[in-house]
């Protein structure tokens, strides 16, 4: 009987601790409650339409039944959504797509993504006491996917903006957006990683978190504990098409830069360097004289460029950036990109096994007009797929191994070429199934590209073919 006692005694004992234990685990979790009901007025629902031309509808074998989504993610425009979601083959109609938005001044300015609101031919803003706005683009950034929006309307709530700088991996924040419409759906988690460079976003040191972003979170705040906005939900990596624990936000020290500029001038502007870089291997690093393979190797300048003008050669390695090191390649044009056009920037750089100090005055990111009228001939290539491109002579034919294509010798951040992940230095063999013999027929293959789909692209890199599929804008 004793023993039944103790026994009895023990897990009475054991039952109490671990209650105590998990109400003191349950009492060290960050309480959102306050945060959400503060911030939640700030949010702002965004819906846009754009119209679909009219256009003979190229599948009929559904018997004017609308169709089936599945069949619209494969293959986009060419199953146009019928109007009021009815209709039949050959009609018209509008393409809706869904996001978030959130609220920087009581007068009306909004912050989003740029590709929440891309092609927009009406933008209307719901907010949290469900009056719907129409609001007016002041401007986009698809180089940093910011958009800056403007709805009539005063005495908004508004959200208190952080210091994405201070962020530090391992601490708690949470999001709030519109996943799948739901409006004002609330998810946390942590930072798992900070100043993160995505291979097609060169100029956005990410914030990496784990917190759970879906279609429709696109350009929602992402919120530290003190219920400061820090970044805007951008991205996420899937394999699935929904949330597998990788999120990426813009930090709202970037996004509030470029929509200040956006409010003032109405574009971008971002330092410019005037070079073709590529990563430094390890191999590389050893021909060098380099103990570690970082930096950025310069294989090519614009010969009216700032690094050009500073006396930057091909083969330098630019080391650092006022006092900044160049982990990676892809950091360099982040790194140049923040520095205001016409400062000086200190770049320490390695040349002939020697690291030097050189001072350069930065230019301002050209337009494609004025990048194509800095290379004559360029200007179709430039404009359309958003490249500049040069002749194979006979020796880079022979050590490529190749018979014909065209090298790409710069590639505009944002553009199409860009996006389909064409890289300086790439030789394009052929395009839409057409052989590239030369820059000319380039230029005029570029003409009759569409835009309504894909087209792939033939590439060789670095001793190997590839293909990428390329899409171009609608204009």
């Amino acid at each position: 009987m004793k023993s039944l006692t103790r026994q009895f005694f023990l897990g009475a004992l054991m039952l109490a601790v671990l209650m105590s234990w998990q109400s003191v685990f349950a009492r060290d979790l960050p309480d959102f409650t306050e945060l959400v009901e503060q911030a939640a007025p700030g949010v702002v629902n965004i819906s846009t339409t754009r119209a679909i031309p009219n256009r003979p509808q190229p599948f009929e074998g559904f018997g004017g039944q609308e169709i089936p989504d599945i069949f619209r993610h494969f293959f986009g425009d060419r199953f146009p959504a019928p109007p009021g979601g009815g209709g039949g083959p050959g009609r018209g109609g509008e393409r809706q797509s869904l996001g978030s938005g959130f609220i920087i001044s009581e007068n009306g300015y909004i912050l989003t993504n740029a590709h929440v609101v891309e092609g927009a031919d009406e933008i209307l803003v719901r907010l949290n006491d469900r009056r719907e706005l129409e609001a007016e683009l002041v401007g986009a950034d698809t180089q940093t996917d910011v958009a800056l929006l403007k709805v009539d309307a005063s005495d908004l709530p508004t959200l208190n903006m952080g210091d994405s700088d201070e962020l530090r991996v391992g601490e708690w924040v949470a999001a709030i957006g519109s996943p799948f419409g739901f409006d004002h759906s609330v998810t946390a988690g942590i930072v798992s990683a900070i100043n993160r460079t995505l291979p097609r976003d060169a100029y956005v040191p990410f914030i990496q978190t784990d917190v759970a972003i879906n279609p429709g979170n696109s350009g929602g705040p992402l919120f530290n504990l003190d219920g400061e906005v820090v970044g805007i939900n951008s991205q996420i990596f899937t394999r699935s098409g929904g949330f597998m624990g990788l999120s990426f936000a813009i930090p709202i020290n970037v996004a509030m830069d470029v929509a200040n500029q956006l409010r003032e001038d109405g574009r971008v502007r971002r330092g410019w360097l005037g070079v073709m870089i590529q990563p430094v291997s390890r191999d590389l690093a050893e021909s060098f004289g380099m103990d570690s393979a970082s930096g950025a190797l310069i294989a090519d300048l614009d010969p009216e460029g700032p690094a050009a003008q500073a006396g930057l050669q091909a083969g330098d390695i630019v080391l650092e950036v006022d006092g900044e090191e160049v982990e990676r390649s892809r950091n360099l044009p982040r790194l140049i990109g923040r520095v205001a056009p016409g400062n000086e920037a200190e770049l320490t750089i390695m040349r002939d096994g020697e690291r030097q100090d050189v001072t350069v005055t930065i230019g301002d990111w050209p337009d494609s007009e004025q990048m194509a009228q800095a290379r004559p001939g360029d200007s179709d290539a430039q404009a359309r797929l958003g490249l500049a491109i040069a002749e194979l002579d006979d020796a880079e034919r022979q050590r490529l191994g190749i018979d014909s294509g065209v090298l790409v010798r710069d590639v505009e951040p944002g553009g199409a070429a860009n996006n389909a992940g064409i890289m300086p230095g790439d030789v394009i063999v052929s395009i839409d199934h057409h052989a590239v013999e030369n820059a000319a027929q380039l230029r005029e293959l570029a003409q009759a590209l569409p835009t309504d789909r894909a087209v792939p692209v033939r590439l060789y890199r670095d001793g190997r073919s590839l293909f990428v599929a390329l899409r171009l804008g609608r204009g």
